[in-house]
């Protein structure tokens, strides 16, 4: 399963420059786990962080301009930390599997002379330059000059500073040239069947699946017609139910009795499709003869149905990231929540890595300091942030059964 081992991001809104797990400058830290969760109290910058994800896959999708503006982002002026001159950068690290070689992407953004945002330049490296065994997969500078494959294992010594081998390598005729500068250059030549590595990496970022997932979208009427994945909003939750009743019965009366387990009443959930075309998904109450249709659910049964949906999804996203998942739900029901992902993200089967941002302790409760990082703003206005496991004392004191959440609550986390 491919997961982020690390990532870094500067100069973006509060973030001027935060790393979260292990990076190749970082080779002492440990890498992030199969669920993460961020907290801390309001302003800290939870939101930011979880945009910073949703950015750079937008990024890819639609170029660094349009991403800029996109999701009421408001431009590269107002992404950028305020008060800093300098670029957005972002750095990512990522294995394909267990087994395979780390690959770190940097990624940097700024503004051209005509003050539009493009990327002013773009690496992947494949490998420890510090174990003299790498390759450079990509180099990509602002006037869309790309250099492909560069170097092989052992070629490099690593004794070279790498910003000195780039310059080195700049000096020669590049392997290829993009036409647009604001387009990433992993989503042009990842579309290319001679660029394996670049290509997977580009199929890792483009499954990211960030939820801007609301009730009311899903209490919407989809045109009828089954459909494999959950969208972002969740307005085809009926689509993925029609899907799932057709081509995995099995798998869908799972969910059906999990959920039924953890929402009483609820016996069978189907869908109807209208005259007009329209779907209707449909919620079977034990008690009642006549169903509820989604338009009549609470705000939590829809979000419990959608997650587990999402969670059995047969092709699952490589990454999901989730913001305050624990909205409109009953607090007893966030620990269930919190194994359903953590067994879907450490299944021997393949599944996603999770990753989201909280402020109810009762879902914290439920995690290991090491799963846990605090996001806290300091005197200057930006954010820092630290894992739980680091402090002795709080890896301490749940070691002696006492809950994370609890202490979160108590300021031994925010406070420290």
């Amino acid at each position: 399963m491919a997961k982020i081992e690390g990532f870094r991001i500067k100069n973006f809104r509060a973030l001027r420059d935060i790393t979260i797990g292990t990076l190749s400058t970082l080779p002492e830290t440990e890498p992030l786990t199969p669920i993460t969760a961020v907290i801390g109290k309001n302003g800290s910058g939870k939101s930011s962080l979880f945009d910073a994800f949703g950015f750079l896959a937008d990024c890819l999708k639609l170029g660094v301009e349009e991403a800029c503006d996109a999701r009421g982002r408001g431009g590269f002026e107002r992404l950028r930390s305020k008060g800093e001159k300098g670029s957005i950068q972002f750095l990512v690290r990522y294995k394909e599997d267990d087994n395979a070689r780390a690959i770190d992407y940097s990624l940097v953004i700024g503004l051209d002379s005509s003050g539009r945002p493009t990327v002013k330049k773009e690496v992947l490296i494949e490998g420890e330059v510090s174990a003299n065994s790498f390759t450079v997969l990509l180099v990509r500078n602002e006037r869309g000059n790309v250099w492909i494959d560069i170097a092989g294992e052992g070629e490099i010594n690593a004794g070279i500073q790498l910003d000195q081998f780039f310059n080195r390598v700049k000096s020669e005729t590049p392997n290829s040239e993009l036409e647009d500068m604001r387009k990433l250059g992993i989503a042009t030549l990842g579309s290319l069947k001679q660029h394996p590595r670049i290509s997977a990496f580009r199929r890792f970022i483009d499954g990211w699946y960030l939820s801007y997932f609301t009730p009311d979208a899903a209490r919407s009427l989809p045109l009828a017609g089954p459909q494999k994945h959950l969208n972002i909003h969740g307005d085809n939750l009926g689509n993925v139910v029609q899907f799932m009743e057709r081509e995995h019965p099995k798998i869908f009366q799972s969910i059906l009795n999990r959920i039924a387990g953890k929402i009483p009443g609820i016996d069978k959930i189907d869908t109807e499709k209208t005259p007009d075309g329209r779907l209707l998904l449909r919620f079977n109450d034990k008690g009642f003869h006549d169903p509820f249709y989604a338009q009549q659910m609470s705000d939590g049964t829809l979000k419990v149905f959608a997650y587990l949906l999402l969670l059995e999804d047969p092709t699952p996203p490589p990454f999901i990231c989730i913001e305050e998942p624990e909205n409109g739900l009953y607090h007893k029901l966030l620990e269930s929540l919190v194994q359903e992902f953590r067994q879907h993200a450490t299944g021997t089967k393949g599944g996603s890595q999770v990753f989201i941002t909280t402020h109810q302790p009762y879902l914290v409760d439920a995690l290991s300091p090491e799963e846990v990082w605090i996001l806290s703003k300091g005197n200057d206005g930006f954010s820092t942030i630290t894992r739980a496991s680091d402090d002795p004392l709080v890896k301490n004191l749940v070691d002696q059964k006492l809950p994370l959440g609890g202490l979160w609550y108590s300021d031994y986390l925010d406070a420290r």
